[in-house]
Parts: structure tokens; C-alpha cells; sequence
């Protein structure tokens, strides 16, 4: 059985090119079980392939395995083979797909000495219900290709990240610094195609490989990973249109229960918005007073990335587009909504998000205020190129 894994692993290892490293690749700091979440077609593959290539081991004692294959019967028998064997790194991708993961990943890390590095949906539950593995396991959530990321690869060059306090203060001269790489051309290319590392996978076609990617999600890991009958999927794919008429989407949650014909059922409402959510395909900022709490509604319900935009709806609003990218580029910073202005980050910035021609008037007099202007190749004063926030990883 390891031999036939090997021959797998050595067509995929001649495939993956280890040049280009994402944001996230010297950010993690491995131990003995350490989890990699992230969309569907984020890249967490490849990122796995680059580090079983680079690894300083010898070949024999690294493996890679794929949880999703039918012929794997126990992650548990294959790991203590592997490691009588002489194995030392074994790294699992998509380990949502196999059931009962949790106690397989726990067996593995009691009874063996193996470092072991899993991959898997971004709406991955360690059930502790299964196996404690809590107190075991690292999980790093990785995020797509931000707009700096696409430069480099677009143009095989090393572009610095800005942290966003860097931005505020400088970014005039940062953006004088940075507009030889940015042209209003190059950031509606990476608005429409540029999130997903596969974007420069030359054998596919983007946008069928993008619906592709989503129905994958939506029919195939959701059901996977929630309880959710699968008949129950069209109500996510409505939920979708739906948001698609949104200029951005301030939610009704009776007018969405209308539309899905669910009567009153708000909590399987609540349900099928969160598990979007944690499968990045929808974005849920929530009252900052509600915490978490699934069943509170969302201040604003935005799809995760601008690319899906344009996968899914006909004529995308303008407006919408540039407030998620914004909110997508900062996702390391909290987020809510504020009484004034479009988004309240780390509870101290407030951003109102437009065009060149937008102005303070509606966040004139608050401390810490800036205008996020589209159409601008550099700023002023307090207002910022919208551009400029894809720099921030």
C-alpha cells in the first residue's frame, strides 16, 4: 500500500514547483500535529508538496497521503506502517473527507513518534465530543492570494508587505514606492481572477475551474463536515443569488426566509450562513456585542472574495466590490460595522470605502477616520488608494 502512495507522491512532487513561497509558508511554526485550514483552492496543497519537497529528511522517511482516497481503510494502520518503515514526516491533505478523523489524528499522536502535518477545509471541526485533541494539535488558517501576491507572480518579482498602521501614516510615499507594479489594469484583472493560486495554472480555464472549486464546496465538504442533507444544498446555491442583488447586503432575515421558502425556521437559517461562512464562501460580520454567536444576526453578509463576485452574479455593484476587497485584504484585524462609516477595525480605525470623488462628509469630525478611494493612483491627507490595503500580506 506505501509503495502505491509513493508513486502518487512522486507525480505530484515533480509537479510542484517550490520557487515562489505564499505569505503564510515561513509564518508556521510546525510541531508534532499541525493542522492547515483554508478554502478550497487556496493552495493548501501545494504549500504541503513544497514543504515535503524542501524538507531536510530523506525521501524514505517522508509521505505524503491524500485522506479522500478509497482505498485508505485507517490513517492509524498506514502511520504505524510507515513509521516501522523508518518514516518520520507524514503529511495528510484533505483530512475532512475521511470520517472519524479526530480519533485517527489522536491514536497517531499517542501511540506513534511521527511529526504529522494535516490539510483541510477551512470549515474543519476538531470535535473534542470525538477525541481531545485540543490541547494536541496547532490549526494556521491561510487566506487566498492577496493583490501583492499576484504581482509576484504575475511579474517573477519580491514585493514587501506594509503593516496597515504603516499604510495610514505613509501611504503616500508608499504608493509612489509601489505604482511602477500597480496599474488600474492590473487591480481589475486581480479583482475578477486573481484570488485563487490556480488563476496561473495555464491547463485550466479560471472561471470554470472557479464554479468548479464552489459547487465542490458547497456539494461534496459542506455535507461532509455539517449536518446537512444534501437535497438541503439548494438553499445554499439561493442564498448565493441572493446575495448577488446585494449593494452590500444588510440582512432581512425574514425576507431571506421568504425567498427560501424555510417558513420560520430561523435557525436552520442561521445554520446554512454560518457553515458558508466557515467554508469562505460568504463573509458574516457579526455585532461586535454578539461575540461568535451563530444565531445572532449579521451586521453584513458580503461573499468571501471579489473573484467569486464575478463567478456568480451578472452586473456586480461597484460599491460591494470594493468594500470586499477591503474587508478580505484585512483579515487579520477585527472587523465590525460602526454607526459612521463602512467598517470599525481593531475598534479604532474607521474607513469609509468609495470612489476618487468620495468624501469625509460622512465620517467628518471622528478621530481616526479615512476615506478608501477606488480609481486613485496616490492619496492625501486621510485619503487612501483602495489599492494599497492588497499590500498588507
Amino acid at each position: 500500500m506505501i509503495d502505491k502512495i509513493r508513486e502518487l507522491q512522486k507525480l505530484l512532487l515533480n509537479k510542484v514547483k517550490t520557487k515562489y513561497k505564499r505569505y503564510f509558508f515561513y509564518k508556521i511554526n510546525f510541531d508534532r500535529l499541525t493542522g492547515i485550514i483554508g478554502a478550497r483552492g487556496a493552495g493548501k496543497t501545494t504549500f504541503l508538496l513544497q514543504y515535503l519537497k524542501e524538507h531536510p529528511l530523506p525521501m524514505s522517511k517522508k509521505l505524503y497521503i491524500s485522506a479522500d482516497s478509497i482505498k485508505i481503510d485507517s490513517l492509524f494502520d498506514i502511520a504505524k506502517s510507515f513509521e516501522r518503515e523508518g518514516g518520520e514526516l507524514l503529511i495528510i491533505d484533505e483530512i475532512h473527507k475521511f470520517t472519524g478523523f479526530e480519533n485517527e489524528l489522536k491514536k497517531i499522536y499517542d501511540f506513534l513518534e511521527l511529526e504529522v502535518v494535516f490539510s483541510g477545509s477551512s470549515a474543519l471541526k476538531i470535535d473534542n465530543s470525538k477525541a481531545d485533541l485540543s490541547r494536541r494539535v496547532v490549526v494556521y488558517e491561510i487566506e487566498g492570494l492577496s493583490f501583492r501576491e499576484f504581482l509576484e507572480l504575475k511579474n517573477d518579482i519580491k514585493i514587501d508587505t506594509y503593516s496597515l498602521e504603516d499604510i495610514l501614516v505613509n501611504h503616500i510615499d508608499i504608493a509612489y514606492d509601489l505604482s511602477k507594479y500597480h496599474t488600474p489594469k492590473i487591480f481589475q484583472e486581480y479583482l475578477q481572477y486573481g484570488y485563487y493560486p490556480f488563476y496561473f495554472d495555464k491547463y485550466s480555464n479560471y472561471q470554470i475551474k472557479l464554479n468548479e472549486t464552489i459547487n465542490t464546496v458547497l456539494e461534496v465538504d459542506i455535507p461532509s463536515i455539517f449536518n446537512i442533507e444534501y437535497q438541503n444544498i439548494k438553499n445554499l446555491k439561493k442564498l448565493l443569488l441572493i446575495l448577488c442583488q446585494s449593494v452590500p447586503y444588510t440582512p432581512n432575515i425574514n425576507e431571506l426566509l421568504n425567498k427560501l421558502d424555510m417558513g420560520q425556521d430561523y435557525r436552520t437559517l442561521y445554520r446554512y450562513l454560518d457553515y458558508l461562512h466557515k467554508a469562505k464562501i460568504i463573509t458574516l460580520i457579526r455585532p461586535k456585542t454578539k461575540g461568535d454567536n451563530i444565531f445572532a444576526k449579521p451586521d453584513k453578509i458580503y461573499f468571501n472574495n471579489t473573484n467569486l463576485h464575478f463567478a456568480y452574479c451578472d452586473a456586480p455593484n461597484i460599491g460591494t466590490i470594493r468594500e470586499v476587497f477591503f474587508k478580505s485584504m484585512i483579515f487579520e484585524h477585527k472587523t465590525t460595522i460602526p454607526k459612521k462609516g463602512d467598517f470599525l477595525v481593531d475598534e479604532k480605525y474607521i474607513f469609509e470605502i468609495g470612489g476618487k470623488n468620495k468624501s469625509f462628509r460622512q465620517i467628518k469630525d471622528l478621530p481616526n477616520s479615512f476615506v478608501v478611494s477606488d480609481d486613485m493612483e496616490i492619496g492625501f491627507g486621510n485619503k487612501v488608494p483602495l489599492w494599497l490595503f492588497g499590500f498588507l500580506y
